[in-house]
């Protein structure tokens, strides 16, 4: 998949160091929502090296050395460790490596091939995705009581033509009759010339850094878009200064 890029405004207090909150639009809240529908073997997946700590990284590891042998015929490692993700529709934004989705359809396509990867989704999902390697003939019906939700026009989890507030610990909230003011009282900002507007973008990089930051911490804007900058300058300067 292409790199997804997002934007998002952040409003900075420059004299505490910290994003008070970002505006963003309905792309940047999908991709947040998006996070609890990925199961443990994405998640191990996307930060095993990217010093995710615990005991997952080493029980994946384990998973991936582990011989087909082992397995039983109808469970293929390939499904523990990157399962599909169930999402809303295929224009969300996802940019987060390895990650492996199908949505639900009008119809729910039916895999007779025997594939085990098909069933096994048949069980989990009533099989509205077929494995991308199966070229078995397709069958629609709703025999099982299956059926699909709702659907929309629009794509994703939350409406657009909105702008949502995102504040540094990924609380979302509408920006629905919410002054500036009374945004700056509730931070305690007395001085308004010490905030600032930035516009940044969210690529695959930063996208598993908040991933990753928002497992840890509590000022996950804060970390990624501001305390990675700083160190990248002092790291700069370090270097130029041997």
């Amino acid at each position: 998949m292409a790199a997804t890029k997002i934007s998002l405004k952040l409003f900075i207090d420059k004299k505490s160091e910290r994003v008070l909150f970002a505006e963003a639009n309905n792309d940047f809240v999908d991709f947040l929502f998006n996070f609890f529908t990925l199961p443990f073997g994405n998640v191990t997946g996307i930060l095993k090296e990217k010093g995710m700590g615990g005991c997952l990284p080493s029980l994946f590891k384990s998973i991936e050395h582990l011989s087909d042998a082992y397995f039983l015929p109808d469970q293929p490692k390939d499904f523990v460790l990157n399962p599909f993700v169930a999402i809303p529709g295929p224009k969300l934004p996802l940019p987060l490596p390895n990650v492996q989705s199908f949505r639900y359809t009008e119809s729910s396509d039916r895999c007779r091939s025997g594939c085990s990867r098909c069933r096994i989704q048949e069980r989990l999902y009533c099989n509205t995705r077929l494995c991308s390697s199966c070229t078995a003939t397709v069958k629609t019906d709703f025999s099982d009581g299956c059926s699909s939700p709702a659907s929309s026009s629009d794509e994703g989890y939350v409406k657009g033509m909105v702008t949502y507030m995102v504040m540094d610990d990924l609380e979302v909230k509408p920006t629905v009759n919410i002054s500036f003011v009374t945004l700056l009282n509730e931070f305690n900002v007395e001085d308004v010339g010490s905030i600032e507007e930035k516009v940044v973008e969210l690529g695959m990089n930063e996208g598993v850094q908040l991933l990753k930051a928002s497992l840890q911490s509590k000022t996950v804007l804060t970390d990624i878009f501001l305390q990675a900058e700083t160190v990248g300058t002092e790291e700069s300067i370090k270097y130029e200064g041997v």
